[in-house]
């Protein structure tokens, strides 16, 4: 089925993190990162002559964690959708990256994986239980951090929980 015959399309803006533009292949620091997504949210919102309250933010591992900490740290939004969300480094769950999860009062979407090496569902779901705001999570069966062939059935469901925000 395609997605397009079944669903309108929504607005959606993807963006680069700094380093990306800049084609280095290491992250700057999560000040710089978040720093980036507080900026690209503002021009959207121009862009869209809408309230950066009305956007939906996320995206997929580090880039819907940061988002999630700009969130955390005060960007207005309407709701975060987190897809493949890196709650720790594979191999090493004592290094959970969990510290903002309990600032965020918006809704949350969790996609990912069941065979996720970076979050078991029930690490995930356990470290999002600190979250205030409503948390969905869907699970992609068999799914490991890419999320490898699922591309439309991700898409589908942010799509259908966008619209239901």
């Amino acid at each position: 089925m395609a997605i397009e015959a079944a669903i309108t399309p929504l607005p959606v803006w993807r963006v680069d993190f700094p380093y990306r533009k800049a084609g280095r292949r290491a992250p700057d620091r999560a000040p710089v990162l978040v720093a980036s997504v507080v900026e690209d949210a503002a021009a959207l919102a121009r862009a869209a002559e809408v309230e950066s309250g009305r956007l939906v933010l996320g995206g997929r591992s580090m880039g819907g964690r940061i988002c999630s900490m700009a969130v955390a740290e005060g960007l207005a939004a309407a709701g975060l959708v987190l897809v493949a969300y890196p709650l720790h480094p594979p191999g090493r769950p004592e290094r959970l990256r969990v510290a903002h999860l309990g600032a965020l009062r918006v809704p949350c979407l969790f996609v990912s994986g069941t065979a996720d090496p970076f979050a078991t569902p029930a690490e995930l779901e356990a470290a999002t239980a600190a979250i205030p705001g409503r948390v969905t999570h869907v699970w992609i069966d068999g799914g490991r951090h890419e999320l490898k062939g699922a591309d439309e059935e991700v898409a589908r469901v942010v799509a259908t929980w966008v619209r239901g925000l």
